[in-house]
C-alpha cells in the first residue's frame, strides 16, 4: 500500500527522473511517447519506477500529461 497521499504521489510522480538507459535523466513524463511504448509492448520494470512508468503511459495516452507537469517542483 502506498502511504502517499495521492497528491504527494502525483508530486513525486511529476519529479521522477528515468534513472538508465537513452533517456537516464529525463522526468518521467517527459520521456518521448515512442519509448514509453516500447515499453508497454516489452513489460514495464518491475516495483515502483515500473508502476510510474505505467501510469505514464495512460497520461499520455489520455492526453493528460501537462496536470502531470504543472505539479513539477512542488
Amino acid at each position: 500500500m502506498n502511504n502517499l497521499s495521492d497528491q504527494q504521489y502525483l508530486i513525486k510522480l511529476a519529479n521522477t527522473k528515468m534513472p538508465f538507459g537513452k533517456y537516464k535523466g529525463y522526468d518521467l513524463i517527459n520521456l518521448p511517447e515512442h519509448y514509453i511504448v516500447w515499453y508497454k509492448q516489452k513489460g514495464f520494470p518491475a516495483g515502483t519506477l515500473g508502476k510510474m512508468m505505467a501510469e505514464v503511459y495512460e497520461l499520455k495516452l489520455n492526453g493528460l500529461e501537462d496536470i502531470i507537469r504543472k505539479l513539477k517542483n512542488k
